[in-house]
Protein backbone atom coordinates (compact mmCIF):
# COMPACT_ATOMS: atom_id res chain seq x y z
CA UNK A 1 0.00 0.00 0.00
CA UNK A 2 1.57 3.55 -0.76
CA UNK A 3 1.82 5.80 2.44
CA UNK A 4 2.86 9.02 1.78
CA UNK A 5 3.34 9.79 5.45
CA UNK A 6 5.73 6.78 6.08
CA UNK A 7 7.83 7.79 2.74
CA UNK A 8 7.57 11.11 4.09
CA UNK A 9 9.65 9.84 7.09
CA UNK A 10 12.09 8.89 5.00
CA UNK A 11 13.37 11.83 4.10
CA UNK A 12 15.70 14.13 6.35
CA UNK A 13 15.02 17.02 4.29
CA UNK A 14 11.45 17.01 4.70
CA UNK A 15 11.86 15.70 8.82
CA UNK A 16 14.76 18.32 9.54
CA UNK A 17 12.42 21.49 7.36
CA UNK A 18 8.51 20.24 8.25
CA UNK A 19 7.51 23.96 7.04
CA UNK A 20 9.14 23.37 3.69
CA UNK A 21 6.92 22.98 0.61
CA UNK A 22 9.21 21.70 -1.89
CA UNK A 23 8.09 21.84 -5.30
CA UNK A 24 10.87 22.20 -7.28
CA UNK A 25 11.54 18.29 -8.22
CA UNK A 26 11.93 18.48 -11.48
CA UNK A 27 15.60 20.81 -10.64
CA UNK A 28 15.86 17.51 -8.05
CA UNK A 29 14.98 15.35 -5.76
CA UNK A 30 15.11 15.02 -1.60
CA UNK A 31 17.33 11.77 -1.31
CA UNK A 32 15.98 9.16 1.32
CA UNK A 33 18.16 8.09 4.35
CA UNK A 34 19.19 4.69 2.46
CA UNK A 35 20.69 7.05 -0.18
CA UNK A 36 22.43 8.89 2.26
CA UNK A 37 23.94 5.97 3.96
CA UNK A 38 24.84 4.39 0.69
CA UNK A 39 26.86 7.69 0.13
CA UNK A 40 28.39 7.95 3.79
CA UNK A 41 29.11 4.51 4.11
CA UNK A 42 31.48 4.94 1.05
CA UNK A 43 33.31 7.22 2.90
CA UNK A 44 33.12 5.98 6.68
CA UNK A 45 33.73 1.97 5.94
CA UNK A 46 35.24 1.10 2.24
CA UNK A 47 36.52 3.69 1.16
CA UNK A 48 38.86 3.22 -2.24
CA UNK A 49 39.15 3.69 -5.99
CA UNK A 50 37.52 1.26 -8.41
CA UNK A 51 39.00 -1.63 -11.21
CA UNK A 52 42.40 -0.63 -9.61
CA UNK A 53 43.38 -2.08 -6.43
CA UNK A 54 44.19 -5.76 -5.37
CA UNK A 55 43.28 -5.18 -1.85
CA UNK A 56 39.50 -6.27 -0.13
CA UNK A 57 37.85 -2.95 0.31
CA UNK A 58 38.70 -2.32 -3.37
CA UNK A 59 37.41 -5.64 -4.54
CA UNK A 60 34.14 -4.89 -2.59
CA UNK A 61 34.10 -1.42 -4.06
CA UNK A 62 34.50 -3.04 -7.74
CA UNK A 63 31.39 -5.42 -6.60
CA UNK A 64 28.87 -2.65 -5.48
CA UNK A 65 30.02 -0.45 -7.86
CA UNK A 66 29.64 -3.07 -10.88
CA UNK A 67 26.84 -4.15 -9.04
CA UNK A 68 24.85 -1.00 -10.05
CA UNK A 69 24.68 -1.69 -13.45
CA UNK A 70 22.25 -4.68 -12.67
CA UNK A 71 20.12 -2.45 -10.48
CA UNK A 72 19.67 -0.15 -12.96
CA UNK A 73 19.10 -2.79 -15.78
CA UNK A 74 16.47 -3.86 -13.46
CA UNK A 75 15.03 -0.30 -13.53
CA UNK A 76 14.82 -0.08 -17.26
CA UNK A 77 14.71 -3.16 -18.55
CA UNK A 78 17.93 -3.81 -20.33
CA UNK A 79 21.28 -5.87 -20.09
CA UNK A 80 23.91 -4.83 -17.54
CA UNK A 81 26.46 -4.81 -20.53
CA UNK A 82 24.11 -1.79 -21.93
CA UNK A 83 24.52 0.77 -18.97
CA UNK A 84 27.66 3.55 -19.16
CA UNK A 85 27.92 5.78 -16.18
CA UNK A 86 28.41 9.06 -17.20
CA UNK A 87 27.76 12.34 -15.10
CA UNK A 88 24.88 13.55 -15.59
CA UNK A 89 22.04 13.26 -17.98
CA UNK A 90 23.38 16.35 -20.02
CA UNK A 91 26.61 14.23 -20.80
CA UNK A 92 24.49 11.12 -21.59
CA UNK A 93 23.05 13.08 -24.50
CA UNK A 94 26.29 14.33 -25.32
CA UNK A 95 27.89 10.97 -25.82
CA UNK A 96 24.80 9.95 -28.08
CA UNK A 97 25.38 13.09 -30.04
CA UNK A 98 29.19 13.35 -30.49
CA UNK A 99 29.20 9.21 -31.14
CA UNK A 100 26.65 9.09 -33.28
CA UNK A 101 28.14 12.03 -35.69
CA UNK A 102 31.44 9.93 -35.14
CA UNK A 103 30.62 6.79 -36.12
CA UNK A 104 26.99 6.65 -37.71
CA UNK A 105 25.99 9.62 -39.43
CA UNK A 106 27.03 12.00 -42.41
CA UNK A 107 26.89 15.63 -43.57
CA UNK A 108 23.60 16.08 -45.13
CA UNK A 109 22.12 13.34 -42.21
CA UNK A 110 18.89 14.66 -40.31
CA UNK A 111 18.20 14.89 -36.47
CA UNK A 112 14.49 15.61 -35.45
CA UNK A 113 14.13 17.64 -32.55
CA UNK A 114 10.92 19.78 -30.90
CA UNK A 115 10.93 23.09 -29.29
CA UNK A 116 10.05 22.00 -26.04
CA UNK A 117 13.48 20.23 -25.18
CA UNK A 118 15.82 21.02 -22.31
CA UNK A 119 19.19 22.56 -23.70
CA UNK A 120 20.83 19.48 -23.53
CA UNK A 121 18.87 18.09 -25.97
CA UNK A 122 19.23 20.96 -28.26
CA UNK A 123 22.57 22.46 -28.13
CA UNK A 124 24.83 19.07 -29.16
CA UNK A 125 22.49 18.99 -32.44
CA UNK A 126 23.24 22.27 -32.73
CA UNK A 127 27.10 22.31 -32.67
CA UNK A 128 26.94 19.10 -34.89
CA UNK A 129 25.37 21.55 -37.46
CA UNK A 130 28.38 23.88 -36.80
CA UNK A 131 31.30 21.10 -37.16
CA UNK A 132 29.98 18.14 -38.72
CA UNK A 133 26.77 19.57 -41.14
CA UNK A 134 24.37 17.36 -39.33
CA UNK A 135 21.42 19.15 -39.48
CA UNK A 136 18.45 19.29 -37.41
CA UNK A 137 14.87 19.83 -37.75
CA UNK A 138 11.71 21.10 -35.11
CA UNK A 139 8.50 18.42 -35.48
CA UNK A 140 5.68 20.60 -34.15
CA UNK A 141 3.63 20.39 -30.95
CA UNK A 142 0.46 21.48 -29.84
CA UNK A 143 0.06 24.66 -27.43
CA UNK A 144 1.08 22.33 -24.58
CA UNK A 145 4.28 20.36 -25.77
CA UNK A 146 2.63 17.60 -27.44
CA UNK A 147 3.26 15.61 -30.21
CA UNK A 148 0.88 13.94 -32.43
CA UNK A 149 2.01 10.94 -34.18
CA UNK A 150 0.49 11.93 -37.75
CA UNK A 151 1.96 15.54 -37.53
CA UNK A 152 5.22 13.11 -36.38
CA UNK A 153 5.43 11.25 -39.16
CA UNK A 154 4.81 13.76 -42.06
CA UNK A 155 8.51 14.90 -40.66
CA UNK A 156 9.95 12.23 -41.90
CA UNK A 157 12.14 11.86 -45.82
CA UNK A 158 14.94 10.20 -47.21
CA UNK A 159 17.20 12.50 -44.73
CA UNK A 160 15.97 11.87 -41.63
CA UNK A 161 18.38 9.78 -39.56
CA UNK A 162 17.60 10.10 -35.86
CA UNK A 163 14.89 11.59 -33.71
CA UNK A 164 16.25 12.92 -30.56
CA UNK A 165 12.89 13.78 -27.73
CA UNK A 166 12.16 14.07 -24.54
CA UNK A 167 9.64 11.53 -22.76
CA UNK A 168 8.45 13.70 -20.27
CA UNK A 169 9.31 17.63 -21.21
CA UNK A 170 10.99 19.26 -18.17
CA UNK A 171 8.84 22.29 -18.63
CA UNK A 172 5.24 21.49 -19.56
CA UNK A 173 5.20 18.01 -18.68
CA UNK A 174 4.50 16.37 -22.05
CA UNK A 175 3.89 12.80 -22.14
CA UNK A 176 5.62 11.84 -25.91
CA UNK A 177 4.37 8.52 -26.99
CA UNK A 178 7.84 7.38 -27.21
CA UNK A 179 6.83 3.30 -28.22
CA UNK A 180 4.81 4.88 -31.43
CA UNK A 181 7.18 7.63 -32.15
CA UNK A 182 10.18 4.70 -32.06
CA UNK A 183 8.21 2.30 -34.63
CA UNK A 184 7.60 4.85 -36.79
CA UNK A 185 11.27 6.30 -36.97
CA UNK A 186 12.97 2.69 -37.32
CA UNK A 187 10.36 2.26 -40.14
CA UNK A 188 11.85 5.09 -41.64
CA UNK A 189 15.36 4.05 -41.15
CA UNK A 190 16.26 6.65 -38.03
CA UNK A 191 17.18 6.23 -34.91
CA UNK A 192 15.22 6.89 -31.48
CA UNK A 193 16.97 8.95 -28.47
CA UNK A 194 15.24 9.64 -25.58
CA UNK A 195 15.90 12.13 -22.63
CA UNK A 196 14.49 10.45 -19.71
CA UNK A 197 15.61 12.41 -16.96
CA UNK A 198 11.83 13.71 -16.28
CA UNK A 199 10.16 10.18 -17.16
CA UNK A 200 12.49 7.39 -15.38
CA UNK A 201 11.91 8.87 -11.56
CA UNK A 202 8.13 9.17 -11.97
CA UNK A 203 6.94 6.01 -14.39
CA UNK A 204 7.98 2.69 -15.91
CA UNK A 205 10.36 3.03 -18.49
CA UNK A 206 11.05 -0.37 -20.63
CA UNK A 207 13.44 0.42 -23.46
CA UNK A 208 12.93 -2.63 -24.53
CA UNK A 209 9.40 -2.71 -24.88
CA UNK A 210 9.46 0.80 -26.53
CA UNK A 211 12.27 -0.34 -28.61
CA UNK A 212 14.58 2.65 -27.71
CA UNK A 213 17.79 2.95 -29.44
CA UNK A 214 19.42 4.85 -26.53
CA UNK A 215 18.50 6.78 -23.72
CA UNK A 216 19.74 9.14 -21.03
CA UNK A 217 18.68 9.91 -17.33
CA UNK A 218 20.40 11.66 -14.57
CA UNK A 219 20.54 10.42 -10.71
CA UNK A 220 19.83 13.19 -8.67
CA UNK A 221 16.55 13.74 -10.20
CA UNK A 222 15.64 10.13 -8.72
CA UNK A 223 16.78 10.32 -5.31
CA UNK A 224 19.89 9.62 -5.97
CA UNK A 225 23.48 11.64 -5.48
CA UNK A 226 24.08 14.49 -7.75
CA UNK A 227 26.99 14.07 -10.35
CA UNK A 228 25.66 10.55 -11.82
CA UNK A 229 24.05 9.93 -15.37
CA UNK A 230 23.10 6.64 -17.30
CA UNK A 231 23.41 6.09 -20.52
CA UNK A 232 21.46 3.23 -22.16
CA UNK A 233 22.05 1.86 -25.57
CA UNK A 234 21.43 -0.97 -27.40
CA UNK A 235 24.41 -3.34 -26.88
CA UNK A 236 25.38 -3.54 -31.19
CA UNK A 237 24.92 0.69 -31.29
CA UNK A 238 27.29 1.03 -28.05
CA UNK A 239 29.86 -1.62 -29.69
CA UNK A 240 29.77 0.50 -33.18
CA UNK A 241 30.20 3.85 -31.19
CA UNK A 242 33.61 5.55 -30.02
CA UNK A 243 33.56 7.37 -26.80
CA UNK A 244 33.78 11.13 -26.58
CA UNK A 245 36.05 11.24 -23.31
CA UNK A 246 39.41 9.29 -23.84
CA UNK A 247 41.81 8.31 -20.50
CA UNK A 248 42.34 5.85 -17.67
CA UNK A 249 40.69 2.63 -17.29
CA UNK A 250 38.82 2.67 -20.41
CA UNK A 251 41.95 1.64 -22.59
CA UNK A 252 43.28 -2.27 -22.42
CA UNK A 253 46.87 -0.46 -23.17
CA UNK A 254 48.34 2.47 -25.59
CA UNK A 255 52.02 2.29 -27.52
CA UNK A 256 54.81 4.66 -28.24
CA UNK A 257 53.03 4.48 -31.81
CA UNK A 258 49.75 6.11 -31.34
CA UNK A 259 47.68 3.18 -31.44
CA UNK A 260 45.56 2.18 -28.22
CA UNK A 261 43.54 -0.32 -27.87
CA UNK A 262 39.60 0.02 -26.05
CA UNK A 263 37.92 -1.73 -22.88
CA UNK A 264 34.94 -3.04 -24.08
CA UNK A 265 31.44 -1.84 -23.47
CA UNK A 266 30.36 -0.21 -21.31
CA UNK A 267 33.97 0.75 -19.79
CA UNK A 268 35.15 1.80 -23.16
CA UNK A 269 32.73 5.21 -22.50
CA UNK A 270 33.97 5.65 -18.59
CA UNK A 271 37.37 7.52 -18.96
CA UNK A 272 38.94 8.39 -15.29
CA UNK A 273 38.36 7.95 -11.63
CA UNK A 274 34.26 7.79 -11.78
CA UNK A 275 31.40 9.13 -9.06
CA UNK A 276 31.88 6.00 -7.16
CA UNK A 277 29.95 6.87 -4.60
CA UNK A 278 27.30 8.20 -6.52
CA UNK A 279 27.26 5.41 -8.16
CA UNK A 280 26.71 2.85 -5.11
CA UNK A 281 24.19 5.37 -3.89
CA UNK A 282 22.18 5.44 -7.18
CA UNK A 283 21.58 1.83 -6.98
CA UNK A 284 20.18 2.67 -3.51
CA UNK A 285 17.91 5.43 -5.10
CA UNK A 286 16.76 2.46 -8.09
CA UNK A 287 16.15 -0.04 -5.19
CA UNK A 288 14.25 2.30 -3.20
CA UNK A 289 11.89 3.74 -6.16
CA UNK A 290 11.07 0.18 -7.09
CA UNK A 291 10.83 -1.25 -3.97
CA UNK A 292 7.83 1.35 -3.51
CA UNK A 293 6.57 0.59 -7.17
CA UNK A 294 7.17 2.85 -10.05
CA UNK A 295 3.16 2.04 -10.87
CA UNK A 296 2.59 3.48 -7.52
CA UNK A 297 4.63 5.95 -7.78
CA UNK A 298 3.15 7.05 -11.26
CA UNK A 299 -0.30 6.78 -9.90
CA UNK A 300 0.05 8.97 -6.68
CA UNK A 301 1.60 11.83 -9.03
CA UNK A 302 -1.25 11.91 -11.46
CA UNK A 303 -3.78 11.99 -8.89
CA UNK A 304 -1.80 14.84 -6.94
CA UNK A 305 -1.38 17.10 -10.42
CA UNK A 306 -4.74 16.61 -11.12
CA UNK A 307 -5.79 18.56 -7.67
CA UNK A 308 -3.38 20.99 -7.54
CA UNK A 309 -4.36 22.09 -11.61
CA UNK A 310 -7.72 22.02 -10.23
CA UNK A 311 -7.26 24.54 -7.24
CA UNK A 312 -4.95 26.53 -9.14
CA UNK A 313 -7.46 26.92 -12.38
CA UNK A 314 -10.02 27.98 -9.95
CA UNK A 315 -7.51 31.42 -9.06
CA UNK A 316 -8.55 34.10 -11.37
CA UNK A 317 -4.79 36.14 -10.70
CA UNK A 318 -3.25 32.57 -12.46
CA UNK A 319 -2.26 31.73 -15.65
CA UNK A 320 -1.54 27.86 -16.36
CA UNK A 321 0.24 27.02 -19.25
CA UNK A 322 -0.55 22.60 -19.08
CA UNK A 323 -3.35 22.13 -17.26
CA UNK A 324 -4.52 19.56 -19.68
CA UNK A 325 -1.28 17.59 -19.35
CA UNK A 326 -1.53 14.42 -16.98
CA UNK A 327 1.88 14.26 -15.67
CA UNK A 328 5.09 16.23 -15.06
CA UNK A 329 5.41 19.72 -13.66
CA UNK A 330 2.85 22.42 -13.47
CA UNK A 331 3.87 25.61 -15.46
CA UNK A 332 1.80 29.29 -14.35
CA UNK A 333 2.47 32.81 -14.11
CA UNK A 334 0.42 35.33 -12.09
CA UNK A 335 -0.92 38.06 -14.04
CA UNK A 336 1.30 41.59 -14.10
CA UNK A 337 4.11 39.84 -12.38
CA UNK A 338 7.56 38.83 -13.10
CA UNK A 339 8.04 35.31 -12.85
CA UNK A 340 11.12 35.36 -10.54
CA UNK A 341 9.62 37.98 -8.43
CA UNK A 342 6.30 35.77 -7.84
CA UNK A 343 9.09 33.04 -7.12
CA UNK A 344 10.39 35.25 -4.64
CA UNK A 345 6.82 35.86 -2.96
CA UNK A 346 6.52 32.10 -2.62
CA UNK A 347 10.41 31.59 -1.50
CA UNK A 348 9.11 34.37 1.93
CA UNK A 349 5.95 31.98 2.40
CA UNK A 350 8.91 28.81 2.39
CA UNK A 351 7.79 27.37 -0.92
CA UNK A 352 10.42 26.52 -3.14
CA UNK A 353 9.56 26.58 -6.96
CA UNK A 354 11.66 27.43 -10.05
CA UNK A 355 11.30 30.72 -12.51
CA UNK A 356 12.72 31.63 -15.90
CA UNK A 357 12.81 29.64 -18.92
CA UNK A 358 13.91 26.25 -17.40
CA UNK A 359 16.79 25.53 -20.16
CA UNK A 360 14.13 25.32 -22.72
CA UNK A 361 14.98 28.71 -24.49
CA UNK A 362 12.73 27.56 -27.46
CA UNK A 363 9.47 26.88 -25.55
CA UNK A 364 8.62 30.41 -25.79
CA UNK A 365 7.67 29.81 -29.43
CA UNK A 366 5.12 27.12 -28.35
CA UNK A 367 3.79 29.16 -25.24
CA UNK A 368 3.85 32.95 -25.86
CA UNK A 369 6.50 33.81 -23.19
CA UNK A 370 10.10 33.32 -22.37
CA UNK A 371 9.47 33.39 -18.25
CA UNK A 372 6.77 31.27 -16.21
CA UNK A 373 6.87 29.80 -12.91
CA UNK A 374 7.65 25.80 -12.14
CA UNK A 375 5.55 23.47 -9.69
CA UNK A 376 6.98 20.58 -9.90
CA UNK A 377 5.79 17.31 -7.61
CA UNK A 378 7.15 13.93 -6.88
CA UNK A 379 5.49 11.06 -4.69
CA UNK A 380 6.50 12.77 -1.34
CA UNK A 381 4.55 15.58 -1.80
CA UNK A 382 0.94 16.13 -0.47
CA UNK A 383 -2.14 17.08 -0.83
CA UNK A 384 -1.64 19.15 2.43
CA UNK A 385 1.23 20.69 0.62
CA UNK A 386 -1.05 21.79 -2.38
CA UNK A 387 -3.74 23.50 -0.42
CA UNK A 388 -1.09 25.76 1.60
CA UNK A 389 0.64 26.20 -1.79
CA UNK A 390 -2.48 27.14 -3.64
CA UNK A 391 -3.40 29.46 -0.20
CA UNK A 392 0.07 31.35 -0.94
CA UNK A 393 -0.33 31.15 -4.93
CA UNK A 394 -3.96 33.55 -4.58
CA UNK A 395 -2.21 36.16 -2.77
CA UNK A 396 0.65 36.55 -5.73
CA UNK A 397 -0.06 40.12 -6.76
CA UNK A 398 2.69 43.03 -7.44
CA UNK A 399 2.20 44.73 -4.74
CA UNK A 400 2.99 41.75 -2.73
CA UNK A 401 5.65 40.52 -4.51
CA UNK A 402 7.81 43.79 -4.54
CA UNK A 403 6.92 43.95 -0.83
CA UNK A 404 9.29 41.44 0.36
CA UNK A 405 12.37 43.66 -0.52
CA UNK A 406 11.01 46.08 1.62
Amino acid sequence: MFDVEKIRRDFPMIVNNPDLIYFDNAATSLKPQCVIDAVTDYYTKHTSNVHRGDYAIAAENDRLYDGVRKIIAKLINCDPDEVVYTHNVTQSMNQIAWGLAHDFLKKGDVVLISEAEHASNVLPWFRLQQEAGIRFEYIPTDKEGRIHLEDYEKCFHEGVKAVSLAEVTNVLGSVQPIKEMSAIAHKHGAYMIVDGAQSVPHMKVDVRDADIDFLGFSAHKMCGPGGVGILYGKKELLDRMSPMLMGGDMNARFANDGSCILKETPVKFEAGTPNIEGVIGTGAAANYLMDIGLDHIHAYEKELRAYFCEKMQKLDNIILYNPDNEYGPIDFNAKGVFAQDAAGYLASKNIAVRSGNHCAKLLHNIIGTDQTIRASLYFYNTKDEVDRFVDEAKNINLENAVGIFF
